[in-house]
């Protein structure tokens, strides 16, 4: 039974910064895709970033380029996702994610499998 648990969130004031963590667990498969996805409030789900577990290929939402960075290590089984320069409009629930795949590289529109329960980012102003 694959598991996801985020942890690393919580309140910030803009310009700072986070790393949430994601500790996965029964995910038995050749390979995986792990993603972050967040969502406001009162807003769709959007994908954040996503890394190959069978490397370092990494995809990234055109508009957080810059600013975060997706990262695992694979003998911790945890997925990192460092957040700098942090605005407001960061502000929502951060979910880990992953979708087990024979391909080399990896989509955020992808039907991702499994979900962690996510965990909260708030940026103040």
């Amino acid at each position: 039974q694959v598991q996801l648990v985020e942890s690393g969130g919580g309140s910030v004031q803009a310009g700072g910064s986070l790393r949430l963590s994601c500790r996965a667990s029964g995910l038995t498969d050749i390979s995986y895709c792990l993603a972050w996805f967040r969502q406001a409030p009162g807003k769709e789900r959007e994908g954040v970033a996503t890394i190959h577990t069978g490397g370092t290929s990494t995809l990234y939402a055109d508009s957080l380029k810059g600013r975060f960075t997706i990262s695992q290590d694979n003998a911790k089984n945890t997925l990192y996702l460092q957040m700098n320069d942090l605005k407001p409009e960061d502000t929502a629930m951060y979910y880990c994610a992953a979708v087990s795949t024979y391909g080399l590289a990896c989509s955020l529109k992808y039907g991702y499998q499994y979900w962690g329960q996510g965990t909260q980012v708030t940026v103040s102003s």
